[in-house]
């Protein structure tokens, strides 16, 4: 618990305080958010605000991780081995910061053309491919090798699973490895286009990304309470996967830091994450239902982010197949921008309902656990 801890302080502070910095430099390279004409009229003030923010949350994530396994240093040697640094750590880090330089070359050639057109649709695609296939193999495909005070290997998970899950791993719907990074991959387009397309008020996507990765947070150090793996766990209901509290202090890390961050960008936003930060925790989301074995429990606890992207689906569909609209304007928070409410209270009112799904999800994980062992 001290080393997650530790790490959501760490990544907290570095945010709150380091954003402004971010602000300062990205005015100065006068890196502002283009804003779309055929967007809502009232968000033309929102013109030159500063982009690119997410690189800033990103940063404080991966220091912060750094720092909390500073503080497991005197941690029992027995317990040592499974909380050094890890191929989770690799994954989960990774999807976010390679998802995150995605989204980066996105707001860098938004910046340069002075244009709200970015990487073509083609490249964005192509980026979220290969990030998600690269961690996806590296998740699937390299087991651990953790070992007890002893020396015998006492765990050789990896850090996703051949088959799909919901609280935990469902043996009847083994996909296969190959399927399995298939399987990732669309969760990480899922997830890191969710985030993106959720991020279009000021403070939206971040406050629902914190409630989420706190979910995980908690869900991972359940998880690492009670670890199948660990030595001193002597009851049989227990979680196997790899690496719970390596999750825990991610997860941890990087809620830590999107709060940091709302300080400046909660409305009237100072600095927008741009698609560095919605596609960089958008991999990291995906990242952490991989990792904590419950992919499909992820629609619920992301369940702000579905609503919002089948609204836009919802969109798509209606007007190419019958020429109306359902919606004034999708995403679904510009429909009730059009519609006359304040921009604050469709954020909070949306916060709501993230919190609705977190709250639903975190029931449907612990009702599970009680279920089983009453």
């Amino acid at each position: 618990m001290r080393a997650v801890i530790v790490a959501v302080g760490v990544a907290f502070l570095i945010s709150l305080f380091c954003t402004p910095i971010a602000i300062k430099v990205f005015t100065r390279l006068k890196a502002g958010q283009p804003i779309r004409a055929e967007g809502p009229a009232m968000h033309q003030g929102k013109k030159g605000t500063p982009t690119m923010g997410g690189v800033v949350f990103i940063l404080a994530t991966v220091i912060a991780y750094v720092a909390g396994h500073l503080a497991l240093t005197t941690l029992p040697d027995q317990q040592i081995a499974q909380v050094e640094p890890t191929i989770t750590a690799l994954v989960l880090l990774g999807l976010m910061v390679f998802s995150g330089a995605v989204g980066f070359l996105d707001d860098f050639l938004k910046v340069r053309k002075r244009n709200s057109a970015g990487l073509n649709k083609r490249g964005k695609l192509i980026g979220q491919i290969l990030v998600g296939a690269v961690f996806g193999v590296v998740a699937l495909y390299f087991p651990s090798t953790m070992t007890d005070a002893a020396g015998a290997v006492t765990n050789t998970e990896t850090v996703g699973s051949t088959t799909l899950s919901f609280i935990r791993d469902i043996p009847a719907l083994d996909v296969s490895k190959i399927g399995a990074v298939i399987i990732f991959i669309f969760v990480v387009m899922a997830a890191t286009n969710g985030v993106n397309l959720t991020d279009g008020l000021d403070g939206l996507a971040t406050g629902a990304s914190v409630m989420v990765l706190a979910a995980y947070a908690l869900i991972a150090f359940w998880q690492y309470r009670h670890w199948c793996a660990d030595p001193d766990y002597t009851q049989a209901y227990c979680y196997t996967v790899r690496d719970p509290l390596e999750i825990a202090l991610i997860a941890g890390a990087g809620a830590g830091a999107c709060v940091g961050f709302l300080w400046w960008n909660t409305s009237p936003a100072r600095i927008f994450m741009g698609d560095t930060g919605a596609l960089g925790l958008g991999g990291l989301i995906a990242g952490m239902a991989m990792s904590t074995r419950t992919i499909l429990l992820l629609p619920i606890i992301g369940g702000l982010f579905v609503i919002i992207t089948m609204s836009v689906v919802i969109q798509i569909i209606s007007f190419r197949t019958t020429g109306k609209r359902v919606f004034r304007m999708s995403p679904l928070q510009h429909h009730f921008e059009l519609a006359g409410w304040s921009e604050v209270n469709i954020v909070v009112r949306f916060w709501i309902i993230a919190g609705i799904g977190v709250a639903i999800a975190l029931g449907l994980f612990y009702s599970e656990f009680l279920a089983n062992v009453t």
